[in-house]
């Protein structure tokens, strides 16, 4: 049997490796994604006090950063029971959306877009940032730049920093915004949702005036027909910050509703002995392998994942992209993986909205901005929706809060048993007869890109050894001896 290796895969926070194998027509017969590198954080945090979680868990990845910041937070809120102020959360909601329309916008330009943006085969030494400008003007690079700036800077006010934010406190935030603060907030929401309205129309020229794109969104090499999951708030709209957590069967039909605290009674993890990463499913339907369907336990989240478990969008702008999303593509749910493209922008453009909407709220420039702790820690969780999907973060400490037991339930774990089924899905459909040009292989890679995975975050795997495997060969090249620590 012949082995095809993508070592490193790329346009990814992390890394990893995808193995193909052919049987001897020259078919795929089996491929994974594996991830090699570990990280360790739930190990490591054990013996900290609590309060320093939310600064220690920004250093997981510097993409996502801010996702752990408030999953953290949230969890401190939990574990000493306190409320944080309306003004803090109205604060913390708002530096959470900026970073996700920042967020989205450079996985769309910068990492998913060169796919559709200068075309899936092309040479790899264009399927890059520089290709996306090459094709779309200087103009529009521009406004990349001065998007995510801006956005960077409503972190920056709220955060103390643009990446890895200190400002979350068990009860609200460390410092309130003043109005001349929230002028430039506004002003950056403000252009936040000009560009990703620009965004969107880019989509529009490029993906879907192209019929092969659409044929490829369409089709069924990237189709999985799985449960979705996503935080909603009381009118079944999506929301990043907070809400319950919904999810929908492969029929669009509502499976469970339930609050963070009670993830457990939903979500399980299975392991494998081939990768570092956990392999989250449900529960109460229970593990059946790498398979979908309606019997099986997987499920997707991120930003497909989150309009297929909602009723829609809060806001009018983003209300009317997933509309005409849906109505493209044929109504909910949506199965196609290279949807998470067009999902993420619309909800680029709803996070840029509730910039401005929060900006706009009187209460946001509110001195009230901490509630005091007064329980005896024990045991909290957090959950919000990274821009890659639904995180948990649940710590347990002693009297004192200091950390005891860490689980952390990453997005891109939430999704990675539907990642390693998109690639070898798509690495079967693609390859015949032993032909696999290079831009074959992109398109391969292009099923776990349009997940944004972060292996960063997402390796939780810990047996207790490093697994080593040294092979020895002599000079003619023969296989001498082999040494296998598992």
């Amino acid at each position: 049997m012949k082995k095809i290796t993508i070592d490193p895969i790329t346009r990814l926070e992390g890394h990893g490796k995808i193995e193909i194998f052919l049987n001897d027509e020259g078919n795929c017969e089996r491929a994974c994604l594996q991830i090699p590198e570990l990280r360790g954080f739930e190990k490591f945090s054990e013996g900290r006090a609590a309060e320093e979680m939310p600064r220690i868990t920004t250093m997981i990845c510097g993409v996502c950063p801010t996702a752990h910041h408030m999953a953290a937070t949230k969890a401190l809120d939990d574990l000493f029971k306190v409320e944080p102020t309306s003004a803090a959360k109205k604060i913390r909601e708002l530096m959470y959306s900026a970073f996700t329309a920042e967020d989205h916008i450079l996985h769309f330009i910068f990492l998913g877009g060169p796919d559709f943006v200068v075309g899936p085969t092309a040479p790899a030494a264009e399927r890059n940032v520089l290709g996306v400008i090459a094709k779309v003007g200087l103009e529009v690079g521009g406004k990349v730049i001065e998007m995510r700036k801006r956005m960077r800077n409503v972190m920056r006010i709220i955060g103390g920093k643009p990446v890895m934010p200190t400002c979350g406190l068990p009860g609200g935030v460390s410092k309130q915004i003043t109005e001349e603060e929230r002028k430039t907030i506004i002003e950056a929401g403000e252009y936040g949702v000009e560009f990703c309205q620009v965004a969107l129309g880019l989509f529009d020229d490029v993906v879907l005036k192209n019929k092969d794109y659409v044929d490829l969104i369409t089709g069924d090499v990237y189709a999985h027909k799985t449960y979705y999951m996503g935080l909603v708030d009381e009118n079944n709209k999506v929301n990043f910050y907070d809400g319950q957590i919904r999810v929908v069967d492969p029929e669009g039909k509502e499976y469970a509703k339930f609050k963070g605290q009670d993830y457990l009674n939903h979500i399980r993890e299975h392991v494998e002995p081939w990768t570092y990463v956990k392999f989250s499913y449900l529960k109460n339907v229970g593990w059946k392998g790498f398979v979908d369907g309606k019997e099986s336990g997987v499920f997707r989240v991120a930003p497909l994942a989150r309009l297929n478990a909602s009723d829609g969008m809060a806001t009018p702008l983003a209300q009317e992209a997933y509309e005409k999303m849906y109505s493209t593509l044929g109504g909910k749910p949506v199965h196609s993986t290279l949807a998470f493209h067009w999902a993420r922008l619309v909800e680029a453009l709803y996070a840029a909205e509730r910039v401005v909407e929060l900006a706009k709220d009187p209460e946001i420039t509110s001195d009230d901005i901490v509630n005091l702790r007064t329980e005896t820690p024990r045991e909290g969780i957090g959950v919000v929706e990274a821009p890659r999907g639904t995180l948990f973060h649940h710590y347990q400490t002693d009297e004192k809060g200091i950390i005891t037991k860490v689980n952390l339930i990453v997005a891109t774990q939430n999704n990675s048993a539907a990642i390693n089924m998109s690639v070898e899905k798509a690495a079967k459909a693609l390859i015949k007869n032993g032909e696999v040009p290079e831009g074959i292989l992109n398109m391969i890679e292009m099923a776990f890109r349009a997940y944004d995975p972060c292996h960063a975050c997402a390796t939780h795997s810990l047996p207790g050894r490093t697994p080593l495997e040294l092979s020895v060969f002599d000079s003619k090249g023969t296989l001498v001896k082999s040494l296998v620590r598992d």
